[in-house]
Formats: C-alpha cells, structure tokens, sequence
C-alpha cells in the first residue's frame, strides 16, 4: 500500500495557501507535487518554490493531466468547482474540494456522479467538524453521556462583513456563511434535517441589502430523528469571531465556547476582563485545517470513506436553499421541497 498522497491545488487564494502549507509541511502523507492558478506573480511563485514544488502552471489541466499527481485539493472560484470535480474524476484524481460544490444543484449531482462512476474519493471542506471543541461534543453524544439530542444551539458571527461585491456572487448568507452551521448541526444531530424556517435582515451594511442579501439571520431546525435546533448568525460581531455550538440532551448538556488567544481573566476594581475571540476563520480552525486534510489523506490512503462526503455537501446546499426559500416566502420549508430529481 502506498504511504503518500502526492497533491496537485487549484486555486491559492487565502485558503487555499492554507492547504498547500499544510499540505507541504504539516500533513503526515501528504506531499505537495503542483499548485495551479490562472494568475501565478512573482511572489506567488517564489512563495510556491519555497514549499518545494515541482510544478506551477496557470492552467489547471495540468495539474490534472500530470501522472505523478494522486489527489487535487480544490480552492477555486465557486463556480469553477463542479467542472473541476468531474475533470479530476475523470482523471482518475482523488478530490478535496472547499465548499461548496457549486450553487446548481443538476451541477452538484453531475459532480457526485462523475466521481462515483469514477470510482474516486471527493471529500467536502466542512472543516468545523475537525475543530477540537465540536469534535468533543460529537464524542459525548456517541457515548451517549448527553442522552437523546434534544436541542442544537449554533452562534457563528463574523468579526467584520464581506464587500458587496463578494456577497453578489456567494449564493448569500446561508449558502456562503449558514452552510457550516447546516453541516454542524447535522453533524451533532446525527440526523438530516427535514425543515427550516428562516428570518433574516439587514442591520449592518445597506450594501449587503442592495446586492439581494441579508446579513443578520436566524434559523430554526426540524431533524428526522425529532430533535431541533436554532442557527443565529450576523457578518459583525465587534468583538470577534463568535463560533459556539451547544447541545442539549435528555441526561445533560455540553457546551463549546469561543478559542480565546489565552485563557487569562484579569480582576481589578474596575471589572473583570479577557481576551476577544480568535480574529477570524484562519486563526480559529488553524488545526482543523490540518485535521481535515489528513483525514482526506487517511481516506486515499486506506481506501476508506471521507468523513465529509459530496453527499454532505448536497445536503448542506439543500439546507440553504430550503432557508432562502424559507425567507422569502415568510413560511417553513421542508428540506424536500428543494430536492431537485
């Protein structure tokens, strides 16, 4: 059996140098053989050379049609993500993509089924599921220390909101933002959800109003299994990135609260304070970067299932799609009113 994965990335904007360094220098079994963009400056190249790569190109053929490469880790344009998925399937590629797919679900399903006929691995970015804290509340809920799920609270905030222009071509807060809560609450659930009803406005930027989209939301949940949930997320919160996930069962509770860059709490006579948050996504899933890669790693490797499969992902943009309808017909949605055949 193999003991590396050799990986060719498509795309290096800020995720994606997240996963070429992790694929570089910190993924066991990983080893970065090309990275692929369609502009490639100096500093870009210099910072890939300085990672050891072999090959750079602005065409991402040639990442796909190069045979020394096994897996590609997809960090492109959204809309690039479902043609390069059924390229490399057809390849014969191993496939990571970032979330999500593409905003079409015919796209998504032409995606699933290339790989499937391709006999490939396709593993999701739905990162969070790899974050230490929310890992931990998975475990207790298996263990059965929390009983039967109950309740499923989600807070995920921003610390600052995206310009327009990026929120006009995201598929909007619950598509771009909303997804990795969707994911998470079914993560924790261990059940599919089967209706949202949504409420959403726009209390920060009038921007964000005039480009189709809200950016403030609330979102209750309905699970197969019984259980419920609430997703409550805004594109500012002063203090930080705010990521807390709380699950509520019939023999207790568990709590994850925000990463703090230290845990000190300092008392005087003027009050008790702390640190803020962990600024942003880079900072606050550093390690489950990592963890998810490996764990894509692991999957090639051993010929086992990704733990974020393209099934996941399709019923994460389900999710969305179930909340933006929900929205804007003021009603609840169930999931299975936006399944597309």
């Amino acid at each position: 059996m193999a003991d590396t994965v050799r990986i060719g990335l498509i795309g290096v904007g800020r995720i994606g140098k997240i996963h070429a360094e992790n694929s570089a220098q910190r993924v066991p079994g990983a080893r970065l053989e090309g990275i692929a963009d369609i502009v490639l400056p100096q500093e870009q190249v210099s910072w890939a050379r300085g990672l050891g790569v072999r090959l750079l190109s602005t065409d991402p053929q040639d990442i796909l049609k190069d045979p020394a490469i096994d897996g590609v880790v997809i960090c492109s344009a959204t809309d690039t993500h479902a043609d390069l998925i059924i390229a490399a399937a057809a390849a014969g590629k191993h496939i990571f993509c970032e979330k999500p797919i593409d905003l079409s679900v015919p796209r998504v399903k032409a995606a699933l089924a290339a790989v499937k006929e391709a006999g490939v691995t396709l593993q999701i970015g739905f990162n969070r599921r790899f974050d230490h804290n929310f890992r931990r509340i998975r475990e207790l809920i298996q263990a059965g220390d929390l009983g039967t799920v109950q309740l499923i609270k989600i807070t995920s905030r921003d610390p600052a909101p995206p310009p327009p222009a990026y929120v006009a071509g995201s598929g909007g807060i619950f598509m771009d933002m909303m997804i990795h809560d969707f994911d998470m609450a079914r993560f924790q659930a261990g059940s599919e959800i089967t209706q949202v009803y949504a409420a959403g406005a726009v209390l920060i930027d009038p921007e964000i109003g005039k480009a189709g989209d809200v950016d403030t939301a609330i979102v209750t949940l309905t699970f197969a299994n019984g259980a419920l949930g609430v997703i409550d997320n805004s594109r500012k919160a002063v203090y930080g990135y705010d990521q807390r996930v709380e699950v509520f069962g019939s023999k207790g509770a568990a709590l994850a609260e925000n990463d703090l860059p230290n845990q000190v709490r300092v008392s005087t006579a003027a009050g008790v304070t702390g640190e803020k948050p962990l600024h942003f996504f880079l900072e606050r899933y550093k390690e489950a970067y990592i963890a998810e890669l490996a764990s894509f790693v692991d999957a090639v490797l051993h010929h086992s299932p990704p733990k974020v499969s393209g099934a996941d992902g399709l019923e994460n943009m389900y999710a969305a799609l179930a909340a933006g309808k929900s929205l804007k017909e003021k009603r609840p949605v169930f999931i299975d009113e936006v399944r597309v055949a």
